[in-house]
């Protein structure tokens, strides 16, 4: 009874009105819908595939105030005992302008090393202050390392251990992709180099930026370098930014770290 009663106002008060349209009017056109990447997160902008990617924090210094000392008493008339560094908690990355830093044709160069293999590229040695540069190999040969100044890296690729020619012939491929290097041969052509103080047997390739040597399983082992694979280190010869050749020095080397 209720309910009839109010179905029955409901008619009483409703009120209608004809719609009425013009021969010209027509239906709103809606587009298709484009299909739209989605932006990454930051955490995963953190990834190359399924690795991490690499930034300046992979290059810190491995030393260690843990470490026993290195003794060297080849020449009795002047024995030498080496002492570790502290590590990254003493002290900082090479400095510039105040910022800690590492050349980034060396970031770049692992970052497209792990994008084209999908394997992890895992670097041995980065940044060396001058204590651990010591303490790590002592020889003449290293007393002006690049990696002081971090300009040069240790690394093998997990999983292709055994076949460092195949990275190398990635790197190349980097110079040869990258836009910026497009028709510079003195960047994307790489020349052999079989003169001067290696220390290594395979002669290394080399272009206007970079410095590449292969290491084999009995050669190039120091303090940072224990493993038992082959690997390749990449030196900087040529900094874009600046203009000028990459060259270590001691102000660079001694001076160029904040000190904890």
């Amino acid at each position: 009874m209720e309910q009839s009663e109010k179905e029955k106002l409901r008619k009483l008060n409703a009120k209608g009105e004809f719609i009425y349209r013009t021969h010209k009017e027509s239906h709103y056109a809606i587009a298709t819908p484009e299909h739209r990447v989605r932006e990454k997160y930051p955490w995963e902008m953190a990834y190359i595939g399924k690795h991490s990617k690499i930034t300046k924090e992979y290059f810190r210094c491995k030393g260690s105030s843990t470490n026993p000392p290195h003794m060297d008493h080849k020449d009795p008339a002047r024995p030498a005992n080496y002492f570790d560094c502290g590590g990254f908690q003493k002290h900082s990355l090479p400095l510039r302008g105040e910022q800690e830093f590492v050349y980034p044709i060396l970031i770049d160069l692992l970052n497209y090393i792990q994008a084209k293999t999908g394997c992890k590229a895992i670097i041995t040695c980065g940044h060396r202050c001058p204590t651990h540069n010591a303490y790590a190999d002592n020889s003449k040969y290293n007393q002006n390392s690049k990696h002081m100044i971090g300009a040069e890296v240790d690394f093998y690729v997990q999983g292709m251990e055994n076949k460092p020619e195949e990275i190398v012939q990635v790197i190349m491929g980097y110079y040869a992709e990258m836009s910026i290097y497009k028709g510079d041969k003195q960047y994307q052509e790489f020349q052999r180099t079989s003169t001067g103080e290696l220390n290594v047997s395979t002669p290394p390739w080399h272009n206007k930026e970079i410095f590449i040597k292969l290491y084999k399983k009995h050669e190039g082992r120091d303090f940072d370098n224990r493993h038992p694979y082959p690997y390749l280190s990449v030196q900087v010869r040529f900094d874009r930014e600046l203009n000028e050749k990459v060259v270590s020095s001691w102000q660079k080397a001694f001076n160029g770290y904040r000190r904890f």
